[in-house]
């Protein structure tokens, strides 16, 4: 099948899904370029079609997965078509549409000891990306997404988790109701704090524990604030007034693998 015409119907309804509004109402998203498309094949998300120049033909790194029987439809379009449906200047020559999958969360609250980021009002789309990123490379077991975060299916963050959505749970959540649950279960929900006595060295990340990562500005909200266990202080030597919160978030789920995997008496992995 071919689609040459940008003002096609279904053109109109996949550029609509740049648009957070739009991704709501249909329950899809766009993701854009080989590599992005390529995790979602490999991954095998929920994917309604995927969308190649056709003058180009199907990428070669998606042939393989183009032969491969998958219940996704392939539409050769035009590159007008790709401009359309882009939010970059440089389009890439491949899109998907993508079902959203809502995720669960009860999973993260029965796994034993489990490590989850919990994300409330990050509003920067690339620190989002990042987190989930970093939070896939650790092997954390799930990101949990509250009230006032960047859209997580928005081009920008998808871009910047380069995949890792594909690779573990990203599911939103409630966290006035959610926390309190995990509290229940014996979860430990820590968090960075200026004023914080433990340095995060000499935290215990070997039990089940939620990392709560606030706004860039005001930090955590005063609600998820008031129900965190234990407050974290990452040193700094240098005169530095704080941390970005991806790079925060970095050092403590770094600090988890550390103490998780790589510390005397424990198995570490094999690492190319």
């Amino acid at each position: 099948m071919q689609i040459q015409s940008p003002q096609n119907s279904r053109v109109k309804e996949w550029a609509g899904l740049l648009e957070k509004k739009q991704r709501d109402k249909q329950g899809k998203y766009l993701i854009e370029g080989i590599h992005l498309v390529k995790e979602a094949l490999e991954a095998q998300a929920d994917m309604e079609c995927v969308c190649y120049e056709a003058e180009a033909g199907i990428p070669h790194e998606l042939a393989e997965a183009a032969s491969a029987g998958l219940d996704v439809e392939w539409i050769g379009v035009s590159a007008a078509v790709i401009a359309k449906c882009s939010d970059t200047k440089t389009p890439q020559p491949v899109f998907a549409v993508v079902r959203k999958d809502g995720g669960a969360l009860q999973p993260l609250l029965d796994t034993a000891g489990g490590l989850v980021v919990v994300l409330d009002g990050v509003q920067d789309p690339g620190n989002v990306g990042t987190i989930i990123r970093t939070a896939d490379a650790v092997g954390a077991d799930g990101v949990i997404v509250g009230a006032g975060c960047a859209d997580i299916y928005g081009p920008k963050v998808l871009r910047a988790t380069m995949g890792s959505l594909f690779h573990l749970p990203v599911v939103h959540g409630k966290l006035d109701e959610l926390l309190p649950q995990a509290k229940a279960r014996g979860i430990r929900l820590a968090g960075t704090s200026l004023q914080a006595a433990v340095n995060c060295y000499a935290y215990d990340f070997t039990g089940p524990v939620w990392l709560l990562f606030g706004n860039e500005g005001s930090g955590l909200s005063p609600e998820v604030r008031g129900l965190m266990d234990d407050g974290l202080i990452i040193p700094m030597l240098g005169r530095a007034e704080s941390l970005n919160v991806a790079m925060a978030a970095s050092v403590l789920l770094y600090e988890a693998l550390r103490q998780r995997h790589f510390s005397p008496g424990t198995v570490s992995y094999n690492v190319n």
